[in-house]
């Protein structure tokens, strides 16, 4: 994932940061640093989010698609996770709508950022990008499907004020989220796992091959990999902890609003996974770059939602989940646009500068709103 001359420097950066950065979390537990030290650690922080999301690439390798791509996105979410927790709970009174702007804000940056960019390097590179309908098309109905029992609907009932659940509807949220999730896990590994395969690449078959030979990680690799993973997730979700206060003193600084604190998030979070779907367009692998932007929001939906709401409920903490009237047209906009590019299962340039404005709308009203 990372740009070296030298392979050894590259294989000993990846396995000491993610050790550094656990060596951080625990010598700074329980411990208050100043602010030079919290900018040391902000900036392993995010080395150590880069981190884990490449070794989560090794792994998937290793295993191969579609399992790959839900490894990824399952890595990223559990970043996402960690992150919202550790916000909500150092302030619940002023992140009650945390969880639902960075899920939003992950939601947007990949069903238009990363779809988009995806698509116009492929549509570059071969005119038209092709990929399995089917699969996609599922895809995308089960995130408007999640997107709206979990973002849109608190904001039509009439049991609680405002963009809250009863308690009962969290729990019903929860449910749903995580049982469409897995339904859509179901189908992509096993029951229907064709559907998510990609397509043939405009590459010979040799170059094909020799290109996934060179990729594909040892056993022994992997399992390193694996092991740095967890210690990297460790690590990050520790320091996001200790940095946390410098992160919403800086957003506020700066006269920014709130929802710029799960912007960053979402950004840092996924800025690796969307050099990998990027990546698979070049190589005209433009099935496995839809896989990864979508899988991710299943999962920053699927598995957030639940989480959240079981850790608002056992402490006691408020929980907003209604978007705004705004960003409701931008997921209806984007839904809309989504289902009419997958559909055929054949996309031109069009629709990836497309997906991009959406991308650019969200940003500009999430700055300036």
């Amino acid at each position: 994932m990372f740009v070296t001359t030298s392979p050894a420097a590259a294989r000993l950066r990846h396995a000491a940061i993610p050790v550094v950065a656990l060596a951080l979390f625990a010598v700074t537990l329980g411990w208050s640093p100043g602010t030079p030290i919290l900018i040391v650690l902000a900036a392993v922080l995010a080395l150590a989010v880069l981190e884990a999301v490449h070794h989560a690439e090794v792994v998937a390798l290793r295993v191969g698609e579609p399992l790959g791509s839900l490894v990824l996105a399952v890595s990223v979410t559990v970043i996402e996770v960690g992150l919202i927790v550790v916000l909500m709970l150092s302030s619940p009174d002023t992140t009650a709508g945390i969880a639902r702007d960075t899920v939003f804000a992950a939601a947007m940056i990949s069903c238009n950022g990363i779809v988009g960019g995806a698509l116009i390097i492929a549509t570059m590179r071969g005119r038209i990008a092709t990929f399995n309908p089917e699969g996609v098309g599922g895809a995308v109905a089960a995130i408007g499907a999640l997107a709206t029992l979990s973002l849109v609907l608190p904001n039509y009932t009439i049991s609680a004020p405002g963009p809250y659940f009863t308690t009962t509807q969290l729990i019903f949220a929860a449910i749903a989220s995580l049982g469409i999730y897995l339904a859509y896990v179901l189908a992509q590994t096993v029951r229907h796992r064709d559907f998510f395969l990609p397509e043939e690449s405009e590459q010979s078959a040799a170059d094909a091959a020799a290109e996934l030979h060179a990729d594909r990680p040892t056993k022994r690799e992997a399992v390193i990999s694996l092991a740095l993973l967890a210690a990297a997730l460790i690590a990050v979700v520790g320091l996001a902890k200790a940095t946390s206060p410098l992160i919403k003193d800086a957003v506020q600084g700066a006269g920014l609003p709130e929802t710029v604190v799960a912007v960053t998030i979402a950004l840092l979070v996924l800025l690796p996974e969307s050099l990998s779907a990027l990546r698979s367009a070049r190589r005209g692998r433009i099935q496995t770059s839809l896989n990864l932007a979508y899988g991710s929001t299943m999962a920053s939906i699927g598995l957030t939602i639940p989480v959240i709401v079981a850790i608002s409920l056992i402490f006691d903490l408020d929980l907003a989940l209604g978007l705004s009237a705004s960003d409701t047209v931008l997921l209806v906009l984007t839904l809309v646009v989504a289902t009419l590019t997958v559909v055929p299962g054949r996309s031109i340039l069009l629709q990836g500068v497309v997906h991009l404005s959406i991308f650019a709308a969200f940003l500009v009203l999430a700055f300036n709103p």
